[in-house]
């Protein structure tokens, strides 16, 4: 039997229209879903990762969080990611075509460095704890995209509701059985501009495609 990948060569497809292609089919697949235009662009990047139309029922916008995150990208503001995987995952080129100012010293991950990793080993806590306390510099006013360690998330809430931080919009999808979906929902009583999604699902992945998403809405001018 012939190998499946030669009907592609037959009628090639580039990346750019597979990826249209799939778009296509999840807004015919969908059906109704109450999202506003922006909120389904996240929304659908996000079933485009997973191929997984149920999150939809535990996806959260809180306090205009697409239009915030939209106006902190081009305002070029730091990113802060609490796992490695995130910070290379985004994507330079999709970020600099809202702002060219973005580059590696604007994307922040310390959660693999060596006195994050003393003070973990120092306390008996989670190096995601000490790693968001030492971006604190770069919390205020910037993007915070949480996609594996709802410690990095309890801390961040703690910021908000005792110190007054204020970041620009909160990406949380810490995945996982232990802490995960209080962290959630502690940060959805905040008065902070967030897209979360509830429950124990979540991952580093998501959390790109969030930002990817509003990449693409702030360059197309929504």
């Amino acid at each position: 039997m012939p190998s499946l990948i030669h009907a592609l060569m037959r009628k090639p497809m580039s990346g750019e229209a597979i990826e249209a292609a799939s778009f296509a089919a999840i807004d015919a697949e969908v059906g109704p879903h109450g999202l506003a235009k922006s909120e389904w662009a996240v929304a659908r990047r996000l079933i485009h990762t997973t191929a997984d139309f149920s999150l939809l029922k535990d996806l959260r916008f809180k306090n205009d969080a697409v239009e915030a995150g939209i106006q902190a990208l081009r305002a070029g503001a730091p990113i802060y990611a609490d796992a490695t995987m995130i910070r290379s995952g985004l994507s330079l080129a999709r970020l600099q075509a809202v702002n060219p100012a973005y580059g590696p010293d604007r994307l922040h991950a310390h959660v693999g460095e060596a006195d994050v990793a003393e003070e973990a080993i120092r306390t008996g806590l989670p190096r995601s704890l000490f790693a968001l306390r030492k971006a604190r510099p770069v919390l205020e006013g910037g993007i915070v995209a949480i996609g594996n360690a709802p410690v990095a998330l309890l801390e961040l809430n703690r910021l908000i509701a005792e110190e007054g931080l204020r970041p620009a919009l909160v990406v949380a999808m810490p995945v996982g059985f232990v802490h995960v979906v209080e962290s959630k929902a502690e940060l959805l009583g905040l008065d902070v501009p967030a897209i979360a999604l509830e429950g124990r699902r979540g991952g580093s992945p998501l959390a790109v495609a969030a930002i990817h998403a509003l990449a693409v809405l702030a360059k197309e001018g929504a």
